[in-house]
């Protein structure tokens, strides 16, 4: 019989076929042979014995992340005290992931378990190579692992942060009683399985001699904590949805989000002659009419177009033709055809890429074109106020600092600029970008100390790059590799909660991270993904978000014939209370600061902040405290061994603690129609036969036992009599009961000497079941 059958380990148990090349590693002092496939997500460990089967499978472990090679720790690195055999590292694209084997024994980390560790061989050669070239054939000195015998080892080099991404105190130490395990540079390399094993009692990870070192090796093991890491994306109900748009523009321009919206209409381009664009009131929800729709005309194909935040009725639109157009839509929305703009602002000489309002001044609006320039426009006087130099390609995306001072720019010639408008025309500062040439976007993040870019590399593969904005110079301070996918990755970023949530034109998946100022930089989230391509993601205001269901975004996804919410919720058990941790106050970024002139003379304003909680909901914060309950008993009671006696007053503690009060109403008081006499025979014979097996305990657990059955005989009675043989006892009947005992007639010689057989054979300790003695 296999030793190792209860064996657990720090990863999730699952099956796999593979066809790859294996890599073995075996273990000579325990048996155990460990098969690893390259470029599998499978760890499999088998015992390998003398005779038949010869090979025992223990474990299958399944891995988070592709494996690119395995490694054994030497024995002498093991936490003998946790009962931990053997540990193997993980190498996989990005990171290196321990997987540790421990066989789960009652007195762990208390006690050294001999048995499981005979002497292993010592790290003191035998002999030098000469000797062994004279035909030396010395063995290598085994020694003992048990710590008190180990000799104190030598001072090792600490491994380098770079390769694990942990901490000083993180590191595996060479020779080291107890080691913690090593920890992966990003969270999505972190097995996020529940660990599991086949007796299901071992915690799956390496314990540490105090609390505070076990806590550091488990959040090792899992990477940051984030509080939005199981953020579940849901497309809400129909009832919110319009449907039955036709003749959707499908080839906008990759710098153009393919649609636009705010908090009470949505804009969107029509393949149709003559730039038009279709504007749809949020309020007004369901199916479109087959008839012709009143829309914008613009005269031109439209490039790029956003809505003005500060003035909900005001679209300004990007044209082929080098022109700005602004249009105002009526109180109430479209009732019919536009074709005059409220303005047209031109001065770029060729084909305009994109546009971007002021975060904070009214009325300014910047944009980018062919002609490789960066020109501001003040819509108050409708020219251009400021013109920007210095790209040497394409702008690929423009955004605005949070405080509205500063510019970034990201340039298919490779470049990442930050400029200053107002004091100078010139880039003041500058750093390489993505190296890829399909597209690229640009936003401030982390309160505007960190710029975003989602671009391509050099393999042309979808990739996240965090740059510091105070020196570009020096190249991104992190990376994160997304997919493969020819569309270029559209960021929406909440300042509120950190949280940046990513779709291409024609994806079918929305990536969600959330961002942290230090190392590792990304954090995962779930994703969220949609049945169908999508033609495009934008998001409404944080007011728009239902703080009762913990949604921390919504957003409308648009598809080729309909317009979706998307709600992005968090999960919370006390959905009662406000969650103030999730929502800090936000920004009232729909009410201008300051205005286009004001910004352009120098001043400086900023935002006013409200808080989202309403008024009859609690903060979590100040809920009041629940003393924790405890669901299970801990392992110790399961694997504490325990004489007859005590599991026979276990049982019975437990038969009386089901039978219930005597002082409680009884359910047989609502019953009549049924012969006390033969309730009083029933009686008797019970009582008699229980004080003879077990005691007067079993006699007073009968007494209590009888009120219930009679109450379930006297339901019975209604359709037939029934003798008392047939009443239940606990949940079996008087026959059942002579059936497992074997006794044909109820005689209290005969049953208690069954009984004392019957729970003597199937006790544990003699290869029985606990489960038959609990039925005895």
């Amino acid at each position: 019989m296999c030793s190792f059958l209860n064996l657990s380990f720090s990863l999730s148990i699952s099956c796999l076929l593979t066809f790859r090349m294996l890599i073995p590693l075996f273990d000579e002092d325990t048996g155990l042979l460990v098969l690893a496939g390259m470029g599998d997500t499978v760890i499999d460990c088998y015992e390998v014995c003398c005779s038949e089967p010869f090979l025992s499978q223990v474990s299958h472990c399944l891995t988070d992340s592709s494996t690119r090679g395995v490694a054994m720790v030497p024995k002498l690195s093991l936490d003998v005290m946790s009962c931990e055999v053997m540990r193997v590292l993980q190498l996989t694209d990005s990171c290196i992931v321990p997987v540790s084997y421990q066989v789960p024994r009652k007195n762990s980390g208390q006690e050294f378990h001999e048995d499981l560790y005979p002497d292993t061989v010592g790290t003191t050669p035998a002999m030098c190579a000469e000797e062994w070239w004279q035909g030396g054939n010395k063995q290598v000195e085994r020694v003992s692992l048990h710590p008190d015998k180990q000799p104190k080892p030598a001072k090792q080099i600490p491994a380098k942060k770079e390769l694990t991404g942990g901490s000083k105190e993180d590191q595996v130490q060479g020779f080291s009683t107890s080691s913690s395990p090593l920890s992966t540079p990003s969270s999505s390399a972190a097995p996020s399985r529940s660990p599991s094993s086949t007796s299901g009692l071992s915690s799956g990870f390496v314990p540490s001699p105090s609390p505070s070192q076990s806590t550091k090796a488990i959040q090792s093991m899992l990477g940051p904590t984030s509080k939005f890491r199981h953020v579940q994306g849901a497309v809400m109900h129909r009832d919110t949805h319009i449907t039955n748009i036709r003749g959707l523009n499908l080839t906008t321009p990759g710098e153009c989000d393919g649609f636009c919206v705010n908090h009470q209409r949505i804009a969107v381009p029509l393949a149709i002659s003559g730039g038009q664009i279709a504007v749809f009131e949020r309020s007004q929800p369901g199916k479109l009419s087959d008839t012709a729709l009143p829309t914008i005309q613009n005269s031109v194909n439209v490039a790029d177009f956003s809505w003005d935040p500060f003035d909900t009725h005001r679209l300004a639109v990007a044209g082929d033709d080098a022109k700005i157009r602004v249009w105002k839509v009526p109180e109430g929305g479209l009732k019919d055809t536009i074709t005059e703009p409220e303005l047209v602002m031109q001065g770029h000489t060729e084909k305009i890429y994109s546009i971007k309002f002021h975060p904070l001044a009214s009325g300014l609006l910047v944009s980018s074109s062919y002609d490789l320039t960066v020109r501001l426009w003040s819509l108050e006087s409708g020219e251009q106020v400021k013109l920007l130099t210095g790209h040497q390609d394409q702008v690929f995306g423009m955004a605005w600092s949070p405080d509205g001072k500063l510019l970034a720019t990201v340039c298919k010639d490779g470049k990442v600029r930050i400029y200053d408008p107002r004091k100078s025309t010139a880039p003041v500062q500058e750093g390489p970008g993505p190296e890829g040439h399909r597209g690229a976007r640009v936003m401030w993040v982390c309160d505007g100390k960190y710029l975003l870019v989602s671009g391509f590399d050099s393999r042309s593969e979808r990739e996240l790059y965090l740059y510091s904005a105070d020196s570009l110079s020096s190249g991104a301070v992190a990376s994160t590799p997304v997919n493969v996918s020819p569309s270029t990755l559209i960021p929406y970023y909440d300042p509120d909660t950190s949280v940046v949530i990513l779709t291409g034109k024609g994806d079918t998946r929305v990536y969600i991270y959330e961002l942290v100022p230090e190392d590792p930089y990304f954090i995962e989230c779930s994703s969220f993904n949609s049945p169908e391509p999508h033609k495009g993601l934008a998001f409404l205001p944080k007011t728009a978000c239902n703080v009762r269901d913990v949604e921390i975004a919504v957003g409308l996804m648009l598809t080729k014939t309909t317009i979706e919410p998307v709600a992005f919720r968090v999960p919370r058990v006390k959905k009662e209370f406000f969650q103030d941790d999730v929502y800090t106050d936000t920004a009232v970024w729909w009410e201008p600061a300051l205005t286009a002139s004001a910004w352009l003379s120098g001043s400086n304003g900023q935002h006013k902040k409200i808080s989202l909680k309403p008024k009859d909901m609690t903060p979590v914060s100040e809920a009041p405290k629940e003393a924790p309950v405890r669901k299970y008993l801990p392992s110790s009671v399961y694997l504490e061994e325990k004489t007859d006696e005590q599991k026979k007053e276990e049982l019975l503690s437990a038969m009386v603690a089901k039978l219930g009060n005597m002082d409680d109403p009884l359910p047989q008081e609502s019953f009549q129609g049924v012969d006390d006499d033969e309730w009083a025979r029933y009686l008797a014979q019970i009582v008699v036969m229980g004080v003879q097996v077990v005691g007067r305990a079993f006699a007073r657990a009968l007494q209590q036992e009888y009120a219930a059955s009679q109450a379930a005989a006297r339901a019975r009675g209604r359709t037939g009599q029934q003798s008392a043989a047939a009443s239940s006892i606990t949940g079996m009947s008087l026959q059942e009961a002579q059936q497992i005992l074997n006794v044909s007639t109820l005689s209290p010689e005969e049953v208690q000497k069954n009984y004392e057989h019957l729970f003597k054979v199937n006790d544990k300790a003699v290869g029985g079941s606990f489960y038959l003695q609990s039925k005895l």
